[in-house]
């Protein structure tokens, strides 16, 4: 017995002894496999469950929409535009999408330092903060965009903001920030269209009240210069006054004339009739050279005055067209007035989203596998030609 089994001590050493020389050849064995898939998914995955911080996301909704949307025309364009939701990509919306990720956004959300202190925090890991030294306008931009997702959809003319932060209140705080950065542009649109369209009809209503009131002022001077407030009644007043000269001289010369047939020409009546027809020849020589003889005269006067009633015409013509325009562009403004509704409010947020660690480890794990077996492959390859 003593021969056959030896003590118990020695075999149990040699048995670990071998086991721990199986284990080490094993190891070697997959030392490419552990190198290559297992080690780096265990870092990937330490990191991921044991150091990254928390991130939070905050979501919001909203449309931009005009306050009389345009009716869609009957043909096939536009039975088209209804069925692919065309007319809900508007050129603002897409403008408003865009401004979010803009440098003026992130200026904005980081007056005063607000935006780089919620992405420094001290207690998150210092791979997802935000690095402060020597940081700039466009290395902040760029983290922020990684941290933020503004989505357009053309279809439905919905715009989705998520805001990503390290609290709760932080990503419900950017978000929100971003809602009023929008409903601001919005602002501004309409600010810009009304400056665009009513300032230049109410620019061109001034101009024409302006010219309204110097033809105005013209017909004004030119009655106290010609101490006539009417002249055109003073025309048709010294008009009718020569017609009735006219006509009385007319009958004068012929009493006188018959007169002159029956009595002698030196009879008192006949003198003093001659006398009256003479008076009157000359009364209405002075009448009509006043009218219209050489220099100024009431002709003159009243063409001058008839230009200066044509331009007054004119201009209040202008005034009233120009007045007509500023009410018609008021109209279109209000109906191409810009609101963004919201949809959805920012939302407080309660569970973390992110980082995904279970999809992220195993996206590792996998892509590690597949580059290890495609490894694999060609070096067995390699071998078998070798051989």
């Amino acid at each position: 017995m003593h021969g056959v089994i030896g003590p118990i001590g020695r075999d149990a050493d040699a048995r670990g002894v071998s086991v721990l020389q199986r284990l080490r050849t094993r190891l070697w064995e997959l030392r490419a496999f552990l190198a290559i898939v297992v080690i780096p998914t265990a870092l990937v995955g330490f990191y991921y469950y044991v150091i990254a911080s928390d991130q939070y996301v905050s979501e919001a909704h909203f449309i931009v929409r005009q306050a009389e949307q345009p009716t869609p025309s009957i043909g096939g364009m536009g039975v088209l535009s209804v069925l692919t939701g065309g007319e809900h990509s508007s050129p603002e919306a897409m403008s408003v999408a865009d401004y979010l990720t803009s440098h003026d956004v992130v200026s904005a959300l980081n007056a005063n330092g607000a935006l780089t202190s919620r992405y420094s925090r001290p207690d998150v890991d210092s791979w997802s903060a935000l690095r402060t030294s020597g940081l700039t306008p466009e290395k902040l931009l760029k983290y922020f965009l990684a941290m933020t997702k503004i989505d357009f959809n053309s279809s439905s003319g919905i715009t989705t903001v998520q805001a990503r932060a390290f609290t709760p209140q932080d990503a419900y705080t950017i978000a929100t920030g971003l809602m009023k950065l929008g409903d601001q542009r919005v602002n501004s649109l309409n600010d810009q269209v009304q400056s665009d369209t009513v300032a230049s009809a109410r620019r061109q209503l001034v101009a024409a009240e302006q010219a309204m009131n110097r033809a105005q002022a013209d017909i004004t001077r030119f009655r106290a210069v010609n101490n006539d407030i009417d002249p055109t009644g003073t025309g048709n007043a010294q008009t009718q006054l020569v017609t009735t000269l006219t006509g009385a001289l007319t009958g004068a010369r012929a009493q006188l004339q018959n007169m002159g047939q029956s009595v002698s020409r030196d009879s008192p009546q006949y003198v003093a009739l001659s006398r009256q027809v003479q008076a009157m020849e000359a009364q209405l020589a002075a009448q009509s050279r006043r009218l219209a003889g050489s220099g100024r005269t009431i002709a003159s006067q009243v063409a001058s005055y008839n230009a200066l009633q044509l331009r007054q015409e004119f201009a209040a013509k202008r005034y009233s067209a120009t007045a007509a325009a500023v009410d018609a562009a008021q109209e279109q403004v209000k109906k191409k007035q810009l609101y963004l509704v919201r949809v959805v409010n920012p939302n407080m947020p309660v569970k973390p989203l992110y980082p995904q660690r279970g999809r992220i480890v195993a996206t590792v794990l996998i892509s590690l596998l597949l580059i290890y077996g495609v490894g694999w492959l060609l070096v067995a390859g390699v071998r078998e030609h070798a051989i």
